[in-house]
């Protein structure tokens, strides 16, 4: 069986199509085989208030995309000129990489993958932030 296999603490919750889905009290594994189904677990869902950098607005527009609030194909055409944007601010060649496969994701529909990709630039993100509040 071939999918998405989520392993999930007891009482965490997943957004699958739009339903949030709460484990019981025990540890679980779900398959998921459904292809192309939109899955966001809920812990690493990003709040709107938590959206304020260039690269969580990017995640949290993805985001959208999975829990059904944004149409994919108008997200898709406001996120790849975003993209396009960072990829001209991180030049090192892992943040290229993670923009590359972001952006590639994006245009496959695979906006999971999309989001993944864009969350591990988060980390630089902030350290680059904290070093423009440490020079002020």
């Amino acid at each position: 069986m071939s999918g998405l296999v989520l392993k999930l603490g007891p009482r965490e919750r997943v957004l699958i199509n739009g339903a949030v889905i709460e484990n019981g009290d025990k540890r679980s594994r779900l398959s998921i085989v459904t292809p192309n189904a939109n899955v966001l677990r809920l812990r690493d869902a990003i709040h709107p208030d938590e959206a304020k950098t260039p690269i969580r607005r990017l995640c949290y527009n993805a985001q959208l995309i999975l829990t059904g609030d944004l149409d994919p194909d108008s997200a898709k055409s406001n996120l790849l000129p975003r993209i396009e944007e960072i990829s001209h601010i991180l030049v090192d060649p892992d943040s290229r990489r993670l923009l590359t496969q972001a952006t590639e994701y994006l245009l496959h529909d695979q906006f999971y993958q999309c989001l993944k990709s864009l969350r591990a630039l988060i980390p630089r993100e902030d350290r680059i932030l904290a070093r423009g509040k440490n020079i002020l």
